[in-house]
């Protein structure tokens, strides 16, 4: 894929993405994840090397951690995997930080969070969701999404992403009576 066609499809600028490739500049997660969407893969894909195991046990110190300077991070807990996009992770919001808006991903992908502490305004092309500790939620990935932890305490929470998508169309949708 070329650099212009790969900036298209990631919103992110040819020259960002040049520097990214030499290694000249250190990307924020926003920019590694739109980067990963626009390759159709993870994050955690571009961060680590896939592993072939029947047991893959991975220790605190060995999972790969992706620092935001605006005050987020990810700790990736799952292993990437030969064939498999697949990610699970437990992200950390500072107090009245947001995170950003993400690209939507391939058609039929699949995202899962579920607040361990704190609060997270979860925005869903433009539809606001409030989750707080013990709350969780399912969403077709294919849409606009954004991260933001609006209180003065930090928000821990797991994500769990299937970005492979699928090519029989069947369309899902927030499940839950009491959504907003």
């Amino acid at each position: 894929m070329s650099l212009e066609a790969l900036s298209k499809k990631c919103s992110v600028s040819r020259s960002m993405l040049s520097a990214v490739e030499r290694g000249t500049k250190a990307p924020t997660i926003l920019v590694l994840d739109r980067i990963a969407t626009g390759l159709d893969t993870s994050l955690a894909r571009l961060l680590g090397n896939e592993k072939r195991s029947r047991v893959i046990l991975l220790r605190h110190r060995q999972q790969k951690v992706a620092r935001d300077p605006s005050g987020w991070q990810r700790r990736i807990l799952s292993p990437v995997l030969p064939g498999v996009e697949f990610e699970f992770m437990r992200t950390t919001i500072g107090p009245d930080v947001n995170a950003g808006v993400f690209l939507p991903h391939a058609h039929g992908s699949r995202e899962y969070v579920a607040v361990e502490s704190g609060s997270l305004l979860l925005t869903l092309d433009g539809t606001k969701y409030k989750l707080r500790a013990g709350d969780s939620v399912y969403y077709d990935g294919d849409c606009l999404h954004a991260f933001a932890n609006p209180n003065k305490v930090p928000c821990v929470y797991y994500l769990a992403m299937d970005v492979s998508g699928d090519s029989n169309g069947t369309e899902h949708r927030i499940v839950g009576k009491d959504s907003r």
